[in-house]
């Protein structure tokens, strides 16, 4: 929800890219309530039928298999492009054109592609992608079987990867419905098993027995379809704060600041601030975020980890907010 690529919020960024693919009654929107209606106010030319309210978190998995099950219903050859909210892409006619040839594979081979991105560091907070043998793509298409997922290295375990010519794993998927709900019959059934309660009871229903998984743990972990394209545009993930340092321009000693921030003899901080005045003085490598009611004080170094943080904050703290007027 926050413009932090753009002068629009990220959600918006994306909804952009992926109306260069599909018109916007084929656009389709995974969320909580809660932020399904934020998202709905700065974005108010899509219907109600854009939206696929999650009755309640029980990860990617399940919700994505929901997704592929309703969308199967309306067209059972549908091809599936699922994009995070939090990416940074560039430049867009790169993103579409490829993404583009991807639907093609997918829609020939029935396999599940994702889309890998050639690493630019030893990235500790990406899962990474063992590229497999090689496969006949369009002119220009680096397409490849997926040889194994990596989860989230440590930072020796990244440079070892970076050096046997893995790929970072974008998130970014191109299947159709079809063969993804086969694939989760088949390799996921503890998920594939519970869909047909999603038309016999309702989608609560689903949701109340689904457990919680993630679709690389679940699917694409376990399935022997699995394909990639390299990227061939510039993407970045600012699902953590840190990032930001990586996506806007700093100030001569690499402080990166959003809204209104004082920093005196600092270097590398990354600071946030939706409303008042942040001021710092003698540190360095930080990340300071007022958003709200709450100031998050850390470092770049934990910034890719507040998972961990926030299993440990009272719910009170975890919950959304809404962002002030001029967010």
């Amino acid at each position: 929800m926050l413009p932090l690529a753009s002068d629009e919020p990220l959600i918006v960024d994306t909804v952009n890219r992926a109306l260069g693919l599909v018109p916007e009654e084929r656009i389709r929107i995974l969320a909580s309530d809660r932020l399904t209606e934020l998202i709905r106010e700065v974005l108010p030319n899509l219907g109600p039928e854009a939206f696929m309210i999650e009755p309640q978190a029980r990860g990617t998995g399940p919700v994505m298999a929901w997704a592929a099950w309703e969308i199967a219903k309306l067209d059972p050859a549908a091809v599936i492009v699922s994009l995070h909210a939090d990416h940074i892409i560039e430049p867009k006619a790169a993103f579409l054109q490829l993404l583009r040839d991807t639907v093609g594979l997918a829609t020939e081979t029935g396999r599940l592609f994702t889309v890998s991105v050639l690493p630019s560091r030893p990235e500790t907070g990406y899962g990474y992608i063992e590229p497999g043998e090689p496969l006949v793509a369009p002119a220009g298409v680096q397409a490849f079987k997926v040889g194994a997922f990596h989860e989230k290295p440590d930072l020796e375990t990244a440079h070892r990867y970076i050096d046997k010519g893995h790929f970072w794993n974008s998130g970014i998927f191109v299947w159709t419905a079809s063969a993804f709900l086969s694939e989760v019959k088949t390799v996921a059934p503890e998920i594939g098993d519970l869909l047909p309660l999603i038309d016999d009871e309702s989608p609560a229903s689903f949701f109340a027995q689904v457990p919680n998984l993630t679709v690389d743990v679940a699917v694409l972990e376990r399935s022997a379809s699995v394909a990639s394209v390299a990227a061939t545009f510039k993407w970045d993930d600012v699902g953590s704060w840190e990032a930001l340092a990586r996506s806007l321009e700093g100030d001569s000693n690499g402080n990166v600041i959003v809204g209104s921030a004082h920093i005196v003899d600092g270097k590398r901080n990354v600071i946030y601030v939706e409303r008042g005045t942040v001021a710092t003085f003698g540190v360095n490598d930080l990340v300071v975020v007022q958003c709200g009611e709450i100031t998050l004080v850390t470092t770049t170094d934990h910034a890719p980890n507040l998972k961990q943080l926030l299993e440990q904050l009272p719910s009170s703290m975890r919950e959304p907010t809404r962002p002030a007027e001029n967010t």
